[in-house]
């Protein structure tokens, strides 16, 4: 079973639909800093991971209150 809209064009699967957004797994979200070599790593790893890539609880700009 194709885990992404990617992975299902390269299986052939031109009908597939991605599961609803409240039934996919939650990405842990992060207090990087948008642009950073950290957040980048982060992104990439999800990437690889198959997770989505963002969360809306990351931080979002320069002035977010890290936690």
């Amino acid at each position: 079973m194709a885990r992404s809209v990617i992975d299902a064009i390269k299986d052939g699967l031109w009908d597939y639909e991605p599961e609803e957004p409240g039934k996919q797994q939650q990405t842990p979200a992060t207090n990087a800093l948008p642009g950073s070599k950290e957040k980048l790593n982060i992104l990439a790893e999800r990437l690889r991971s198959g997770e989505p890539l963002w969360n809306p609880s990351d931080r979002m700009c320069y002035r977010d209150e890290e936690e």
